[in-house]
């Protein structure tokens, strides 16, 4: 252990955001690496199949490679390979399939500043820094129902082709719901929805939202306001109504409820959290730095539950942010 490098910066997180602190420690000549649990970009493959970006292209550009996109904003596929292509124009430093499992405090030779060691589930590192850029979309907000964790219970939507002809269940009233909803109904499933608001949200898409309304007005969706699914078996489910328990034969359940940052690794690593609701991360928004010395907040784990909060185009900027602080102190 005592030969061991020590990297200037380590990275947790390997979708646009890390990538995009990667190019900066990189144009900075600091020594980094990137650790990812999954693919490259993982979230974004993880993302339905036929999936539209909301931003334009070029917003969502990183380490001045263009991205050219066929139509005004971009699929999930033309993302993928762009990000590629950014990986591979900037030769980054990428550590894939790799987890991190355990983060501590090591002593320091020559400095006050901590030294931190990574575990992962194939290396050790150690570092003078570290990036929390893991976005939100790896662990699901769990609806807890009885019966969750039955394999027709999918948290993940991919495409709609295997839905086809079947009695599903989508729970959730927002953007990803309306979609999975929509899409499923057009390619033949028999679709239900539970949603626990008295209303699809207001902040859906404003395009999709007289077309998901109209399908419910008319019954070719049928949807259950202010109700919850209780529990789920093989064949059917029982949903909480207004109006009492009632059960629904059932072949598929798609819990669209959003995801959650990874708030193990954040108090894993020392981060407070605060506020009791959306579990904010303490963090410097200057320098995204977190009231841990040396540990630094960038992309959507900055904004907690508040999942919407931060994306791609508005939190680019916290790469710089991040390494012109490091460098301002390693002075």
């Amino acid at each position: 252990m005592g030969n061991m490098k020590i990297y200037d910066l380590l990275i947790i997180g390997a979708g646009p955001i890390g990538l995009a602190c990667g190019i900066e420690a990189k144009k900075a000549n600091l020594d980094y690496v990137i650790v990812e649990k999954g693919c490259l970009v993982n979230s974004i493959y993880h993302y339905p199949i036929n999936m539209t970006f909301f931003s334009t292209s070029e917003r969502l550009e990183i380490g001045g490679v263009p991205f050219i996109s066929h139509g005004d904003k971009p699929t999930r596929r033309e993302a993928l390979d762009y990000y590629r292509r950014v990986a591979s124009s900037w030769k980054l430093n990428l550590k894939l399939y790799e987890k991190v499992e355990n983060i501590k405090k090591v002593a320091s030779k020559a400095s006050e500043k901590p030294i931190f060691e990574v575990h992962t589930s194939k290396n050790i590192y150690q570092t003078k820094h570290i990036v929390l850029a893991t976005g939100f979309y790896d662990l699901p907000n769990l609806i807890g129902a009885k019966g969750e964790n039955l394999p027709k219970v999918k948290h993940y939507y991919d495409e709609p082709h295997p839905y086809a002809f079947q009695k599903i269940a989508v729970v959730g009233a927002a953007n990803s719901a309306v979609d999975v909803a929509l899409e499923t109904f057009r390619k033949g499933a028999e679709v239900t929805m539970v949603i626990r608001e008295s209303e699809i949200r207001k902040s859906v898409k404003y395009w999709v939202r007289p077309d998901i309304e109209n399908r419910i007005k008319e019954g070719s969706i049928k949807a259950y306001f202010n109700s919850e699914i209780i529990e789920i078996r093989e064949r059917e489910i029982d949903v909480k109504t207004p109006k009492g328990v009632i059960t629904l034969e059932n072949d598929f359940v798609l819990a669209m409820t959003g995801y959650l940052p990874n708030f193990d690794l954040l108090t894993m690593v020392g981060v407070e959290i605060t506020n009791t609701e959306q579990l904010y991360p303490m963090y410097d928004s200057q320098t995204q730095e977190s009231n841990q010395q040396g540990v630094y907040l960038a992309g959507v784990v900055c904004g907690g539950m508040e999942t919407n909060k931060w994306f791609i185009e508005n939190s680019i900027i916290h790469s710089e942010k991040i390494i012109q602080h490091i460098l301002k102190n390693s002075c």
